[in-house]
């Protein structure tokens, strides 16, 4: 029995990558990976109150998966659906409130983007498996959250005594963000015989981010890098 399913296996394996560079054959890819994002004009200094803020890359995660029609033995075209996490981060920073003579330290600062997407791209195989690709890509954003982690030394008892204290919160961001968002994904991938692809992608974001803009606010555009697994099976 088990060398039956072995057989099985190794026939459906064999099929599938076989059945993906010939002409006219669909093909579909669920795929999960990793996210590294930022957003443009993020950085901040106010002069009046000297606070600034540095942006830094943030981590996410996608998950998701596309059809690929192959109109050629080098040329194809795929449309997918997937879920995004993304957004910007903030290198942590002190801030000194002379008048309560409070010192925070403000930590972990980052906006939390979710967005489905729909991504249309083609393919082009230089060689079998390798393929670079481009194309355009509509996102819709479903969560926006600001994070902080804020620590102090206060004196919450009224004892005289200053104490650290640990503030976490989140802050719904959906009234500053437009809901829209469209970018260019360009990229490349390879897919083994297993068939397991691994894709790499960068989306140009090419739409403002933010509703309004503001002294000190300047307009800014999603910044995305995908990393993804997939596993490509012919339909």
């Amino acid at each position: 029995m088990k060398k039956i399913i072995m057989m099985a296996v190794a026939a459906f394996m064999a099929t599938a990558a076989n059945a993906q560079f010939e002409k006219g054959t669909w093909s579909l890819q669920p795929y999960a990976g990793g996210v590294i994002s930022s957003v443009t004009n993020a950085d901040y200094f106010d002069p009046d109150d000297g606070i600034e803020m540095k942006k830094k890359m943030s981590v996410g995660y996608i998950i998701g998966g596309e059809a690929e029609y192959q109109f050629a033995k080098k040329f194809s075209v795929a449309a997918g659906l997937n879920y995004t996490s993304q957004g910007c981060g903030w290198k942590d920073r002190e801030e000194y409130d002379l008048a309560s003579d409070i010192r925070v330290k403000i930590k972990d600062q980052s906006d939390i983007l979710g967005y489905i997407k729909i991504p249309i791209v083609a393919n082009y195989y230089i060689f079998k498996g390798f393929a670079v690709k481009a194309g355009i890509q509509f996102g819709f954003m479903v969560s926006s959250k600001f994070f902080a982690h804020a620590k102090a030394d206060v004196d919450a008892l009224g004892d005289g005594v200053k104490r650290e204290v640990d503030l976490y919160g989140f802050v719904d961001m959906k009234d500053q963000y437009k809901k829209f968002d469209f970018s260019i994904p360009v990229g490349v991938s390879y897919q083994f015989k297993v068939p397991i692809v691994i894709d790499a992608r960068y989306q140009i974001g090419l739409t403002k981010l933010n509703k309004e803009s503001f002294a000190g606010i300047k307009d800014s555009k999603n910044s995305v890098f995908t990393l993804t697994v997939g596993y490509k099976f012919a339909l």
